[in-house]
């Protein structure tokens, strides 16, 4: 048990955790996982040479369902009309575990949405974690409150201890828990996880080799490339494209989860923006480089054929959204980038692409037309585009030419 609870508080700012400050309250938390952590080396290590073997030689694609893959986090305070704007039918939203005495306000915002594709992120708390029995009761409860809602994420950012779990063994447990309610009573429910952030894939092989007798309905991840700048720049050598390659090598080794893989959580934070970003300024982005990085990302993760869904995170957020509230409400580029993105690509199939050179290319197909994308990490001369493809590029990045059949 951890007689501390109150350190793990919220930051109504960024929508995320404060970090934990209390050194030695942190030096504790530590210490308590450090069983948990020899045990993830060691899976880490033990599987290395076979998730390698997986990455070089048995990568495979999937056509993907592109109504439901540009997807997006909103919340209470985002107005229907405003998410019917945008076009999306596919929202993610989240429910704290702390906000209980509050599921009925969640309802009747939710209920609103009957025509849409809703995925509920349970966000956890110390409390439950804790208090399993406590878990139990409140999972049944959501799952009673949302009879027609079908997929439930269970868990965000675990292996974060200010997201106040301590170890990746205390998850699984947590999982092992909605897992058995849904067993016993709610057979048409899906459950999502293990929901790791970054870059840190050791914490998602230990998620995906245990022996506790839980599986994933779909393998999701908190896939954030930000501090990088463009999704392009590399990280220990793996780029996005590359990071999700990884990610489905080691996935379909694992027998504890489907082929299935939601990105459920990425942004950039918006630069001028604290205390509201995420992150320090120095990680921080243009409105305008934002919107570029958010169309890239989408654009790489569909051409990999492995990610199912990327959910963005989040509609309305000043720090690192597509809207700024704080006086009325602004967009920023994004909002028109994603919108027009989803209005291209929607009902089409990716049926060729190549990313290798410096000027990309995606092709898409659909009913009654073509669909072709071009697009590079450095600015181009518009000439040169025209010359080479007949379009204008779009603020001198992305251009799309589109042929009726």
């Amino acid at each position: 048990m951890i007689d501390k609870i109150d350190k793990f508080e919220w930051d109504n700012y960024s929508d995320q955790p404060h970090i934990i400050k209390d050194k030695v309250f942190k030096k504790s938390l530590y210490k308590k996982a450090a069983f948990d952590q020899l045990i993830t080396l060691g899976t880490t290590l033990l599987l290395s040479p076979v998730i390698a073997l997986s990455y070089l030689f048995f990568q495979s694609k999937k056509r993907i369902d592109t109504n439901h893959f540009f997807a997006m986090g909103v919340n209470l305070k985002t107005s229907p009309i405003l998410i019917e704007e945008l076009g999306v039918n596919t929202l993610l939203i989240r429910l704290p575990l702390w906000e209980m005495d509050k599921l009925e306000e969640y309802v009747r915002y939710i209920s609103q949405f009957k025509d849409k594709d809703i995925l509920i992120n349970i966000l956890q708390d110390r409390e439950n974690i804790e208090n399993l029995t406590l878990f139990e009761n409140n999972i049944e409860k959501i799952f009673n409150a949302f009879p027609d809602v079908k997929r439930f994420q269970i868990g965000n950012a675990i292996n974060r201890k200010k997201w106040a779990f301590v170890t990746i063994k205390e998850y699984l447990a947590f999982y092992q828990v909605a897992q058995k309610v849904r067993d016993e009573s709610y057979h048409d429910k899906q459950l999502l996880g293990s929901s790791i952030i970054d870059f840190e894939y050791h914490y998602t092989i230990r998620s995906l080799f245990n022996f506790f007798t839980l599986k994933y309905d779909t393998f999701t991840s908190l896939l954030y490339v930000d501090r990088r700048g463009s999704p392009e720049k590399k990280q220990l050598g793996f780029d996005l494209k590359k990071k999700i390659n990884l990610l489905h090598a080691i996935m379909i080794l694992s027998p504890k989860t489907k082929n299935s893989l939601f990105i459920t959580e990425t942004n950039w934070p918006i630069s001028n923006t604290a205390p509201y970003a995420p992150t320090s300024e120095k990680e921080c982005v243009s409105p305008e480089e934002y919107a570029r990085y958010m169309v890239q990302y989408y654009l790489i993760a569909l051409s990999t054929g492995q990610v199912d869904r990327v959910y963005w995170h989040q509609l309305i957020a000043p720090g690192y959204g597509l809207v700024d509230d704080r006086k009325g409400l602004k967009k920023y580029p994004a909002f028109k980038a994603f919108k027009t993105m989803l209005k291209l690509l929607r009902n089409s199939t990716l049926v060729e692409s190549n990313l290798e050179q410096k000027v990309k290319m995606m092709r898409f197909k659909s009913a009654k037309k073509a669909i072709m994308i071009y697009w590079s990490d450095e600015m181009l001369d518009i000439k040169e585009g025209l010359s080479l493809y007949g379009e204008k590029f779009i603020q001198g990045y992305f251009c799309y030419v589109i042929h009726s059949d």
